[in-house]
């Protein structure tokens, strides 16, 4: 069987679906090691795989913008250049030294890495002679380039035709040149000094030099690229969560089938700050005739200084599994993953996130049809209102879900990514 390498970015939304992917790859009878930050360590192990931690230096936690004052305040294109500086490309040489370690230490013959792991991209302009099978774990939306789609994290939804492709051409040029500027010239060095050669494109889209991507969605919720040079294998969200993981709430008996269900999240991480959407929206629901479920994703109910209203129920995590057949609608701020738990179980959406790759999901749900995007980490109480009503009253929302949901209970999951890599051979 071959060996496999997982790695992944030592944070919560990177590491959470790797876990579930490398749960199934040790069952189905592969050596795995999953190489991350520190403090998953234990969670690594229970999956079945052997940890490996990446050096201390570039060992962050989801709360490292608290050492990092200067960061405050910065919004859109300054704060994921920001991010991407401090978080990820200044990792990309060591990831890339501890990967390489690995490779020889543990006879690795498949590399599986998340887009935002950098230092896997030199290891793929060596020789394929050179170098164990690479493989990209699609845990966020395919950020590929091409000439109808604009370049990742903008945002924006296809656009094809002479005038898209023009638009589409020009952004990525933009991209390139202007907006990311450092970033293009510090990756693309750094391949040239360890493969010989530079970057063929646009940092974003690396991905398209490994040897197969595996996009842990469906067909459906991902823009068509009929050009994509590496070969593109949709096998469907992994993750799961249930009642051993996050016991039921208190107040679990208290859910009555009389009213809607709309589930309201931030996330694990960007969760710092109610007013980002949790306050927007229990102040645009509390009078509706629906019962609001808050999951605060670890925070406690104590973060309100005020009662709640009757309607609504708050824990600070609830088993999305035993939730999502009974929910009408999910509010979220757009995680890859919690979509996905949506999808699984046909349930529309209304996405609110413009940061990370939150504001790319928020288009593909808006694109795909099973929700409403809204291109804002801030939302107002009375535009979340609005698209949470419009959402809940037009069915064709939820049966566009619903079709989503079929795709996803059809995708092959783990058993799909064990076939795949029960080809691998080195050469």
């Amino acid at each position: 069987m071959p060996g496999i390498l997982i790695c992944s970015s030592p944070a919560e939304g990177h590491v959470t679906p790797l876990l579930a992917v490398a749960r199934g790859l040790v069952a189905a009878g592969h050596h795995v090691v999953m190489v991350t930050g520190r403090r998953f360590a234990e969670r690594v192990r229970a999956t079945g795989a052997d940890f490996a931690p990446l050096p201390e230096a570039v060992d962050f936690d989801d709360t490292w913008a608290d050492s990092h004052p200067e960061r405050a305040g910065k919004r859109g294109l300054a704060a994921m250049r920001f991010d991407l500086d401090h978080m990820f490309f200044r990792a990309a040489e060591p990831q890339y030294e501890t990967v390489t370690a690995l490779i020889d230490a543990h006879g690795i013959d498949v590399v599986l890495a998340e887009p935002l792991f950098l230092g896997a991209a030199p290891l793929a302009l060596l020789p394929r002679d050179r170098r164990p099978r690479l493989m990209l774990a699609g845990i966020v939306p395919l950020p590929l380039t091409g000439p109808d789609v604009a370049p990742f994290g903008l945002g924006l939804p296809p656009m094809g035709g002479a005038l898209g492709r023009v638009r589409n051409r020009a952004l990525t040029a933009l991209a390139r040149r202007v907006v990311f500027p450092a970033q293009q010239r510090d990756l693309s060095g750094l391949c040239r000094r360890i493969a010989g050669r530079p970057l063929p494109g646009l940092f974003l889209d690396w991905p398209a030099l490994a040897d197969d991507l595996v996009q842990l969605t469906v067909p459906g919720f991902e823009y068509p690229r009929p050009g994509a040079t590496a070969p593109v294998h949709f096998i469907g969200p992994l993750g799961r969560s249930s009642a051993g993981d996050h016991p039921l709430p208190d107040w679990w008996s208290e859910l009555g089938h009389d009213l809607p269900i709309v589930l309201v999240t931030q996330g694990t991480a960007a969760n710092n700050d109610f007013d980002e959407l949790i306050n927007p929206a229990v102040a645009a629901l509390a009078d509706e005739d629906v019962t609001l479920v808050v999951a605060t994703g670890g925070r406690g109910t104590q973060a309100w200084a005020t009662a709640l209203p009757d309607n609504v129920r708050a824990a600070a995590f609830v088993p999305y599994d035993a939730l999502m057949p009974r929910v009408a609608l999910m509010v979220t701020n757009g995680g890859y993953g919690g979509v996905h738990f949506a999808l699984r179980h046909g349930v529309p959406l209304v996405v609110a996130g413009a940061t990370e790759d939150k504001a790319e999901v928020a288009a593909r749900v808006s694109w795909s049809g099973v929700g409403v995007g809204m291109r804002t980490n801030h939302p107002s109480a009375k535009a979340l209102g609005e698209a949470a009503r419009r959402v809940m009253a037009d069915q064709g929302y939820r049966n566009r879900a619903g079709v989503l949901a079929e795709q996803i209970a059809a995708a092959g999951g783990i058993d799909a990514l064990v076939a795949l890599i029960g080809t691998s051979r080195t050469p």
